[in-house]
C-alpha cells in the first residue's frame, strides 16, 4: 500500500504505530481500562493522529497524542470531545510509554 504511517487500535491492548521502515511501536492504553463509552473514540484517534502529523509530528508522536485523546473520550458518556487542556493534563500526568513489540 506504500503507506508512510499506520496505526492500529486494539481496545484495552492499546495501539500499534507503524512508521515507514521503523520497527512497530506498541503503545499501552492511556488512562483506565474501565471504559464508560467508546462512541466516537476511533474518530477521535484518527483525527488527532492526522492533525498531529499535519502539524509536523512524527508518526510515533502523533500516535501517542492520539492515544491520550482516545483515552480521554472513552471516559465520557456519548459522543465527546477533547480539549487542549485535557490533552496537556494527560501528558503531564503520564508521559508517553511504549512496549517492545
Amino acid at each position: 500500500m506504500k503507506l508512510q504511517s499506520l496505526i492500529i487500535t486494539r481496545g484495552r491492548d492499546g495501539m500499534v504505530a507503524f512508521s515507514g521502515k521503523h520497527k512497530p511501536t506498541d503503545i499501552p492504553i492511556s488512562g483506565s481500562d474501565q471504559v464508560t463509552d467508546v462512541t466516537g473514540a476511533g474518530d477521535t484517534v484518527i483525527a488527532t493522529f492526522t492533525a498531529a502529523l499535519a502539524a509536523g509530528a512524527t508518526a510515533e508522536e502523533a500516535a501517542h497524542l492520539a492515544n491520550y485523546a482516545g483515552g480521554i473520550v472513552v471516559m465520557k458518556r456519548g459522543t465527546a470531545t477533547v480539549s487542549q487542556q485535557e490533552l496537556l493534563e494527560a501528558i503531564q500526568k503520564a508521559p508517553p510509554q511504549t512496549r517492545s513489540h
